[in-house]
């Protein structure tokens, strides 16, 4: 018995201790990062407001096309876009060049900040791992 007390005190200390050094990710920096990433290389085209122009470029604010899976997402940022798509029940047919000279950590965070910003609530953050992962 006291041999399994011990062990399992022990257990839970190198749980304990272990679980310290896993960081989560921290998605409000990733949110403050990526809105200068949007003003750098999004804003042009999409405003500042984040309603994109009527009939050109689709809006980001309030928009139901964020909660695409984040998959997709991500390969828009790095491949581009080029076929019509339909936002908030509109159709946008202007083509979106690659962006993929920008980091994996600017492209999440860029994401981040549109899917967290101008009425967007989505607070699974994406991560630089996952943009990684997709970057051919």
């Amino acid at each position: 018995m006291y041999k399994v007390l011990v062990s399992s005190i022990i257990a839970i200390g190198v749980f304990i201790i272990a679980s310290s050094f896993v960081q989560k990710y921290d998605l409000p920096k990733s949110i403050e990062r990526g809105k200068e990433v949007y003003a750098l290389y999004c804003m042009s085209c999409h405003m500042e407001d984040g309603n994109g122009t009527t009939d050109v470029y689709p809006p980001l604010a309030n928009t139901d096309y964020l909660k695409k899976p984040v998959e997709t997402l991500i390969n828009i940022v790095l491949l581009g876009q080029s076929e019509e798509i339909t936002v908030n029940n509109n159709k946008y047919n202007w083509e979106m060049l690659p962006l993929n000279y920008l980091s994996d950590e600017q492209i999440a965070d860029v994401l981040n900040y549109a899917r967290n910003s101008w009425n967007n609530k989505i607070p699974v953050a994406i991560t630089p791992e996952q943009v990684k992962a997709l970057r051919k």
